[in-house]
């Protein structure tokens, strides 16, 4: 049969080349197809929405977001009043107990009889018992060294108030009736001692204010009981001619003075600067505090190491931080030299020093636990509690304040008088005082910063087991 096929049509070859009409018609094809998707705008990307800044008001209605802040804000503030509150009924009361019952209890006085006679006799009698001094009679034998003995002890805080008779007032005073004496004088019979500088407070207004009252009055019933002997004297109009104050004051007294706080400088260091010295150890706290959150060295140090920063950067600091301070002191012509030399530089710096860490390094310890939130609801109780038993002398304070015995400020404050004032040198008990609290400090920083580091490391614990379990759950496991 024979063989029809079209000539047109021919089997295909793979091996053979397309067509050029085919190229054509393909390469025209694809320039289109290129054409319609220039021709096609691409889909516009989403546009970012940021939020609205300063665009509302606090008690804008119908916006859930301003809502919820104004709730949270009100929440906060209003805790946060509530603990100020709180604070100020607890932690003040302290200060205001030790205040509104002074004196609580009286300080110790002496009467010392070196007379022995009608006028020492007058004044025993004229000096009882009260609630500011409680009053001790001792004779005048038991002190051979006589009214210089006296003075030595009152300067040695043995005794608050020293009340001398002194020997031969009564003879004095009835010779000057006998024979009138134009130089009598009836100061002379009797004399106080005191030390301002041992506590001024007290000083100004306990102990003076009441022996001038008392010895006024005794003065005055003295001079009035002896009139009445006086005017039947046959001679009374040569002693009220020569000796009149024989008549009108017959015994009177003079109250010697014999450590005046006689720098009003330095009330600033013994009291006020304390509290101002505090103050400034707290920036330091903070200051650390935020130079480690900022280096991230609390995450980045072992806990060994940690301890060891806090507590080298704290001390140092207070080093040139009491440095600094002690020449400030001296430059407003604090006088530290008279009683212990050219060492009394060196002791006044220490001193600073070791306040500053005894307060300083409470501070540095609690924060750890307390936070920065926090931390100043301690401030203020340190404060207080240091502040309350500085002001007048634990002795006149109810019993409970005798903790201040124990209290920074108390050994700060004694220790300046000794320096400024030559008071009681009590500066090795003091000093002691102090060393015990940095080195609690020392003990209890590193027991809290154990267990802050604690919880820490549970946190992070706790976070990398959840990471894992998150990536467990992403990932399932091929069997």
């Amino acid at each position: 049969m024979a063989d029809t096929t079209d000539s047109n049509t021919a089997e295909f070859d793979p091996s053979s080349p397309p067509p050029s009409s085919t190229i054509a018609n393909a390469s025209v094809f694809t320039k289109n197809e290129h054409d319609i998707e220039r021709a096609i705008p691409p889909d516009p990307e989403p546009e970012l929405q940021y939020p609205v800044l300063f665009s509302k008001t606090f008690c804008q209605r119908g916006d859930p977001e301003v809502k919820k802040a104004r709730m949270v804000y009100l929440r906060s503030f209003l805790l946060g009043l509530f603990m100020v509150v709180l604070a100020m009924f607890s932690i003040f009361s302290i200060y205001w107990g030790s205040l509104w019952k002074i004196p609580a209890h009286p300080l110790e006085g002496w009467i010392v009889d070196f007379d022995e006679g009608v006028v020492g006799q007058a004044a025993i009698a004229a000096l009882p018992n009260s609630s500011i001094i409680a009053w001790r009679i001792i004779p005048g034998t038991e002190f051979p060294g006589g009214v210089s003995e006296i003075m030595d002890k009152v300067k040695d805080d043995q005794t608050w108030i020293a009340v001398a008779v002194n020997q031969g007032a009564s003879s004095r005073l009835e010779a000057s009736i006998v024979n009138p004496d134009p130089s009598y004088n009836g100061a002379d019979a009797i004399t106080v001692y005191a030390a301002e500088a041992r506590n001024e407070n007290a000083y100004r207004a306990l102990i003076r204010p009441f022996m001038q009252t008392t010895l006024d009055i005794f003065a005055l019933n003295f001079a009035t009981q002896l009139a009445p002997q006086l005017s039947s004297a046959p001679d009374i109009a040569s002693l009220l001619s020569t000796s009149p104050q024989t008549v009108v004051s017959p015994v009177s007294y003079t109250i010697v003075n014999l450590l005046p706080f006689d720098q009003p400088v330095a009330s600033a260091v013994a009291f006020v600067g304390l509290i101002y010295c505090l103050i400034l150890t707290f920036f330091v706290v903070m200051i650390a505090y935020g130079a480690r959150e900022e280096s991230g060295i609390n995450k980045m140090l072992t806990y060994r190491s940690l301890v060891i920063v806090r507590l080298v950067t704290s001390t140092l600091g207070y080093l040139a931080l009491s440095f600094c301070y002690t020449i400030f002191n001296l430059a407003f012509k604090l006088n530290i030299w008279h009683r212990y030399g050219s060492v009394a530089f060196l002791l006044f710096w220490m001193l600073n020093w070791v306040g500053m860490c005894s307060v300083g390094l409470a501070l540095e310890a609690v924060i750890s636990i307390l936070t920065p939130k926090y931390v100043p609801f301690f401030l203020i109780l340190w404060i207080i509690v240091n502040v309350s038993v500085s002001v007048y002398p634990i002795d006149v304070l109810p019993r409970i304040y005798h903790y201040g015995y124990a209290a920074p400020f108390y050994n700060v404050s004694n220790s300046i008088r000794s320096l400024v004032f030559g008071t009681r040198n009590i500066l090795g008990l003091n000093f002691g005082v102090l060393i015990a609290w940095v080195v609690v400090s020392c003990i209890t920083l590193p027991f809290i910063q154990l267990i802050v580091r604690r919880k820490q490391e549970a946190v992070q614990n706790a976070a990398i087991i959840a990471r894992r379990r998150a990536q467990e759950k992403r990932s399932p496991v091929v069997r």
